[in-house]
């Protein structure tokens, strides 16, 4: 029996993508045009964009919200997946739409971008809205990936927006290693090591965390 975990090297994560991705053509022209954006670094995998549609699929889910949009890999991956009816409420995280245009661009070549409701305002406003207009238990599916000082506020509104069995996906979680590197004490790291440390302990939710990429944690609302 094996006692540790398997290295994943450069080869071996092209093994994985060759016989595991079915990415479509207009994710990766998206995922093409992005990787020459100055902030390349803040768009998810295409595996992981994959994975998530899986979960979509999984939990039935037809409401989801979404934190931190940036050019919309994510956001689309998960409205390709979702059923005709479905919705995502996308939360931009500021009130500008210079990344998001681009994603726009993508959901309406993808014939998705009746499903998905943008809302350029400072996030934590959105869910506070959200929450007053009676949504909470409502969503069966949210990810976050926006500024990592919110982590534990978005996570907190997300909790009372999903529903019972939903599932909360919390993104760079590993934060490149850096959350285990005791000389790393920026503020961004010091939120994430806080915010891993305080959903070890959560009881109101089941929890994994996945080394996929930079680190992706799952949290099912009990």
């Amino acid at each position: 029996m094996a006692t540790g975990d398997l290295p994943i090297n450069d080869d071996l994560l092209k093994y994985i993508e060759q016989v595991t991705l079915r990415e479509p053509e207009i994710l990766r022209r998206l995922r093409e045009e992005t990787s020459r954006h100055p902030y390349a670094s803040m768009q998810i995998s295409a595996e992981e964009g994959q994975f998530m549609a899986l979960l979509i699929h999984l939990l039935s889910a037809r409401r989801t919200l979404e934190i931190g949009v940036f050019t919309g890999y994510s956001s689309l991956a998960v409205a390709l997946a979702l059923p005709d009816d479905g919705r995502i409420i996308g939360v931009g995280g500021d009130i500008s739409d210079e990344w998001t245009s681009i994603a726009r661009r993508y959901w309406r070549e993808a014939g998705v971008e009746r499903k998905i409701d943008l809302r350029l305002s400072p996030a934590l406003k959105t869910l506070d809205d959200l929450i007053a207009q009676g949504q909470g238990g409502r969503f069966d599916f949210a990810f976050i990936d926006a500024d990592k000082g919110n982590y534990a506020n978005y996570y907190e509104r997300s909790l009372v927006l999903v529903r019972p069995g939903g599932l909360i996906a919390v993104d760079n979680v590993l934060w490149d290693g850096k959350v285990i590197d005791p000389m790393m004490k920026d503020a961004d790291t010091r939120a994430i090591r806080a915010f891993n440390e305080s959903l070890h302990h959560d009881e109101r939710v089941w929890l994994s965390m996945l080394p996929i990429r930079d680190g992706l944690t799952l949290a099912c609302k009990k």
